[in-house]
């Protein structure tokens, strides 16, 4: 019995550090899921669906520019 010392098991030693990894790991990785639920939501990286001419008619629409700055605008976009 090449692991038997003085009555002690190395495995056990063993098999009780991974388990403090493992316990200590897991309430880690609970600790850091828990405060990302609670933060709030993440800025999406996802490019905006809206395109320019889309934000023009957009502003044309609620009047916010006049029928003279949308024609130049959007010939503008259109070249």
């Amino acid at each position: 019995m090449m692991w038997w010392v003085d009555g002690f098991h190395w495995g056990w030693v063993l098999f009780g550090g991974l388990m403090m990894l493992l316990f200590w790991g897991g309430l880690i990785a609970l600790a850091v899921l828990a405060f990302r639920a609670l933060s709030g939501p993440r800025q999406s990286s996802v490019a905006p669906t809206e395109t320019p001419l889309d934000i023009l008619k957009r502003r044309y629409a609620a009047g916010e520019i006049s029928k003279a700055e949308y024609d130049e605008m959007r010939s503008d976009l259109q070249k």
